[in-house]
């Protein structure tokens, strides 16, 4: 279905009512004044939250196609040594990135435990309050996996082939695929751990769109509770505010399928559909906005439940519904996540960055560590249950991992992605992987009690993606699984 150049026009104006929260001075028009706004949050998580050198930074994780127009990136890079003509500022008293490109300057703070935040153009700071988050778990040296992170002694399972593990090991270390984390766990045990291009076991790693299905396992907590219908019509005001408003039959189930059929535009189509000079799909991370009531305000572009595509209004507006519920339960929303998942799971520190407004853009600014998603994936394969508590409701795991009936070729689940099509090679059908850009994976496979994640730099996404295929061969050869 083609929108019309009409609804492209309203649609651009019922952004800026959604978003307008204005604050004076300066404002982001071009590709270029987004793409230094993306680029300084970017590099200001690079260096503040996972403690990386900037021009590394900018060399293995800025990304043109997310961040930048062309030359925006070789621009910045061209200096390194401290000669660009369009600087790139790090401030470490104000734990500021600033990025100027043709006259525009973009700036991104760090706030602590939420991590980086875009600051609008004319704005001096964010308008929520931060938080600092503590754990309630001890010292992770005093308790062993998967609670902490202290030594065992536990012998392998007998069946595990050591010197094949070893192999799959290097080998999604190959060539230039800039693996940052490599974490394997079967049976729930680690058989495998590695970290690279100086990431240690603690270092919080840029991880994109694994945050999506993160947001599936949030949301998950609240249906566990009863507090939503997984079935049932998505409860926006909006949307019901008119009876005859299509997005009223709107339910759950398509928001975490992605088949929700708002109309959401992506870099995939023609430039004059956009509105702006990026898609909204990569507007969300760029331009400094309200997530929630950029996305929710959207029109239908299909039937809900006819069409599954990948965009980002659809965890977004799951994300809205989780704050939306967290709030009426009188919690702290941006503390949230640790005290109902993170605590009970042994992850002791996240760090999922929110927009200026205070909104989680977990569709890709979450960073965490390689042993936290194993966590992740290992509470997937106990099938959401926790030392003993049920974390997820019965079912979840199946539901995430079930082929969304909207997408072509079975390739989507519920916020995961699913290995019908055989995407991996070596793994069977059962398979179901979170992903973010650059190359991170958390694979589940519960018919080979087996999780692998993957993390690494875009840079070398191209020979890393290749590298884990292989190396997913070789695991599943060790434990005998082929």
């Amino acid at each position: 279905m083609k929108i019309p150049r009409t609804l492209v026009a309203a649609l651009t104006l019922s952004a800026v009512v959604a978003t307008s929260r204005p604050a004076d001075g300066q404002e982001a028009r071009t590709a270029g004044d987004f793409g230094a706004m993306g680029t300084a949050k970017g590099m200001c998580s690079a260096v503040f939250v996972s403690g990386r050198d900037l021009d590394e930074a900018l060399r293995n994780s800025a990304w043109p196609p997310l961040f930048a127009p062309r030359g925006t990136l070789e621009a910045l890079q061209a200096g390194s040594s401290g000669s660009r003509e369009e600087p790139i500022t790090v401030a470490d008293e104000r734990k500021t990135v600033d990025v100027t490109f043709r006259g525009f300057t973009g700036r991104a703070r760090y706030f602590g435990d939420q991590g980086c935040v875009i600051i609008p153009p004319g704005a001096d700071g964010v308008f929520f309050d931060p938080v600092d988050l503590e754990t309630t778990l001890p010292d992770a040296e005093s308790q062993p996996w998967p609670m902490g992170d202290a030594p065992t002694n536990t012998p392998w399972p007998p069946e595990v082939d050591r010197r094949t593990v070893e192999a799959a090991t290097d080998t999604a270390f190959d060539g230039e695929s800039l693996t940052a984390a490599f974490v394997v766990l079967y049976k729930g045990q680690i058989i495998a751990e590695r970290y690279g291009q100086g990431a240690t076991q603690d270092t919080q790693l840029e991880s994109w769109s694994m945050g999506k299905s993160l947001t599936a396992t949030l949301f998950g907590l609240l249906v566990k509770d009863g507090h939503y219908d997984l079935h049932g019509l998505a409860p926006v005001a909006l949307w019901h505010a008119d009876p005859e408003d299509p997005r009223s039959r709107i339910r759950i189930a398509d928001l975490l399928r992605m088949s929700s059929g708002l109309y959401f535009t992506h870099a995939s189509q023609p430039r004059w559909a956009w509105g702006r000079e990026v898609a909204d799909h990569m507007y969300i991370y760029e331009g400094g906005v309200d997530v929630f009531h950029f996305s929710i305000p959207r029109p239908l572009e299909h039937p809900p439940n006819t069409v599954g595509r990948y965009r980002n209004v659809d965890p977004l507006t799951i994300g809205y519904l989780i704050r939306q519920k967290v709030e009426e339960l009188g919690e702290t929303y941006l503390a949230w996540p640790q005290t109902a998942l993170f605590d009970k799971i042994g992850i002791r520190e996240q760090v999922l960055e929110p927009d200026p407004y205070g909104n989680f853009v977990l569709t890709g600014f979450d960073y965490g560590t390689g042993r936290n998603w194993a966590r992740l994936g290992l509470l997937y394969l106990q099938d959401g249950v926790w030392n003993g508590e049920r974390l997820l409701p019965e079912g979840w795991a199946a539901f995430v991992s079930t082929p969304a009936p909207a997408w072509d070729e079975g390739q989507y689940g519920g916020l995961f992605w699913v290995n019908r099509n055989g995407r991996w090679t070596h793994l069977p059908h059962d398979a179901y992987y979170m992903s973010g850009a650059g190359g991170q994976h958390v694979i589940i496979v519960p018919s080979h009690d087996l999780v692998v994640v993957r993390m690494g730099h875009r840079r070398g996404a191209r020979e890393g993606v290749p590298a884990l295929n292989k190396s997913l061969g070789l695991l599943m050869e060790a434990i005998g699984g082929r």
